[in-house]
């Protein structure tokens, strides 16, 4: 350890600060004015689902349907790759079905087949809507819990803070750029409460146990030669899972690139955030050795020692 580089993280903890509530006030602010361009699982619309004699090109037939006049449809394959279900976020129309294989008819020599035309109700949309956000209370309030029986109630503040920040700022950027906000981009945020909750309970770790190490040392000083100590792993665990996310954003296709997209902002700002918002709230709290020393054992219990 004595080899050890140790970089001055806590010196710019006041910019980073400023840093975050910029983010945050310019997410929030979105999220209030502009909100989330809700999918199709939050807000109900019609599916339609098309059968094709031959494997079909989904990017083929979205150009189809946007020359049609169909921009919110979302395409996939259903069971088999000629099998194509296409949700569109509009009230129901009977001929609905009708009017989108006729669309798609004029674009291919084969015989398509309407198998569905019904509608998803927006009860659904909200019901979805109503236990996602009760998961993620439900997620942070457990997280909490356990941070504070596992280390300290200074360090499950810190971690939690680090948690909402990374949310809020998933959310307020896709709220931001007007992209679609759908099940599995719910499901990429809760991956990354979970992302970053383990850089922050890694950190974390660290910091206890130089608390109780170093003899001497400053609050600060103890969390530089923390964050020093993690910056390895924090760095080839990200950049790792940055590289793969990069690669399902780019080939995985339309069905999953907001999910792979929201992992990408979630797991940059998570790595952010186990550096200097956790840390930054510690120190704000004035975390100190008393708070990580264990309880003493009284002089009964060492006296009856054999």
């Amino acid at each position: 350890m004595s080899n050890l580089k140790i970089y001055n993280f806590m010196g710019p903890r006041k910019i980073a600060a400023a840093l975050s509530v910029v983010l945050l006030v310019i997410s929030i602010g979105s999220l209030a004015f502009n909100g989330l361009k809700l999918g199709l699982d939050f807000t109900g619309g019609s599916l339609v689902e098309v059968g094709y004699e031959q494997p079909a090109n989904l990017n083929e037939i979205r150009d189809q349907l946007k020359s049609a006049g169909y921009d919110d449809a979302v395409v996939q394959t259903f069971g088999s790759p000629t099998d194509i279900l296409i949700r569109l976020g509009r009230d129901h129309d009977p001929k609905l079905g009708d009017k989108v294989v006729s669309a798609l008819q004029q674009h291919s020599d084969e015989t398509l087949t309407l198998r569905r035309n019904e509608f998803v109700g927006a009860q659904v949309g909200e019901e979805l809507r109503e236990q996602g956000g009760l998961g993620m209370l439900l997620a942070l309030f457990m997280i909490m819990v356990y941070v504070a029986f596992r280390f300290q109630m200074k360090f499950s503040v810190g971690a939690v803070a680090a948690l909402a920040h990374d949310v809020l700022i998933v959310l307020g950027f896709f709220s931001l750029f007007g992209i679609e906000f759908d099940l599995t981009v719910l499901a990429a945020v809760l991956a990354v409460i979970g992302y970053s909750l383990n850089d922050t309970i890694v950190v974390s770790d660290r910091i206890r146990e130089n608390f109780r190490k170093m003899r001497k040392g400053t609050p600060i000083e103890i969390m530089n030669h923390s964050l020093s100590q993690t910056l390895g792993r924090t760095l080839v665990t990200s950049l790792t899972t940055l590289l793969v996310l990069v690669a399902l954003a780019v080939f995985g296709g339309e069905m999953i690139h907001g999910f792979a997209l929201a992992l990408l902002v979630g797991v940059f700002i998570g790595t952010y955030s186990s550096i200097y918002v956790a840390a930054n709230v510690l120190i704000a709290m004035g975390v100190c050795k008393e708070d990580l020393m264990p309880p003493e054992k009284d002089e009964e219990e060492v006296d009856d020692r054999p």
